[in-house]
């Protein structure tokens, strides 16, 4: 029954006070996770999951920065990007990507980062994990013609598009990219008819289960610090939709993490 949590941030500091004990709980023999991809979104966030990574054996590390914080990426820590890549526990670039729903930062400059980031990923050889909120067309727009310093489509490194919130059709044109789609606690809302649709009609082999700790709890713990342990709600309500057992989601996503994340064991 373990589950492999591909979106989650413990570097946060509403973990401070029982960090270690909580993931030492989580990650041990007989616990409910087999791994966790910790994923940056500052430049700190990056260094401490990497910190995270390097301390845990079954904890790796995405590093990029988030739209948001996209006010810090300069030269200087894209350099930092490209050179603590070469760590091995670092396995995508992320987490990226547009966030149109404040416009803060401009437009622009999030199309900017963003696109660096990304060719940055291409030119590694890493999948991305990309945050996409209230932007899909300009999402979909990059990630089809956006090419690395080779004049080859980034998009062919693949990905995850986190925490999915647009409609099927939508998800059709990122499935046609080879992306995956992260499903959290979302899916457990009363409200979230258009992601229960998505997941209805979406091949499981294409699905990745997160949590985006310490944010979204499901139900019936919404509202709440979220944890990985919460993630057996988010499969047990996508093998509800889709008509198949709990235990058929978490063998199908775990091996589809580790395909993208090549992670062999």
């Amino acid at each position: 029954m373990k589950i492999f949590e591909t979106h989650a941030h413990f570097d946060d500091v509403s973990y401070d006070e029982d960090r270690d004990e909580l993931l030492n709980e989580m990650l041990k023999e007989d616990g409910i996770i087999e791994k966790i991809v910790n994923v940056g979104a500052s430049f700190k966030g990056c260094k401490d999951s990497i910190e995270l990574a390097n301390k845990y054996e079954n904890v790796y590390a995405a590093i990029g920065l988030h739209p948001e914080d996209i006010l810090s990426l300069n030269d200087e820590v894209m350099e930092w990007l490209r050179e603590n890549s070469a760590n091995k526990k670092v396995i995508a670039i992320g987490e990226i990507g547009l966030d149109y729903h404040y416009d803060e930062p401009p437009r622009d400059m999030q199309i900017e980062s963003f696109t660096k980031q990304l060719i940055l990923a291409s030119d590694l050889n890493l999948p991305v994990i990309i945050h996409s909120r209230d932007a899909c067309k300009d999402t979909l727009d990059i990630l089809s013609n956006t090419k690395n310093s080779n004049g080859e489509y980034a998009y062919k490194t693949g990905g995850i598009i986190h925490c999915y919130s647009y409609s099927w059709e939508a998800c059709k044109e990122f499935l046609k990219l080879g992306y995956y789609i992260g499903v959290g606690g979302v899916v457990t809302f009363k409200n979230s008819k258009k992601l229960k649709e998505v997941v209805e009609h979406i091949p499981l082999e294409r699905l990745v289960v997160e949590t985006d700790s310490p944010y979204m709890a499901p139900e019936p713990h919404r509202g709440t610090r979220n944890d990985s342990r919460n993630i057996s709600f988010v499969a047990e309500k996508i093998a509800e939709i889709k008509g198949i057992t709990p235990q058929e989601v978490i063998d199908i996503t775990n091996l589809n993490a580790k395909k993208l994340f090549n992670i062999k064991d």
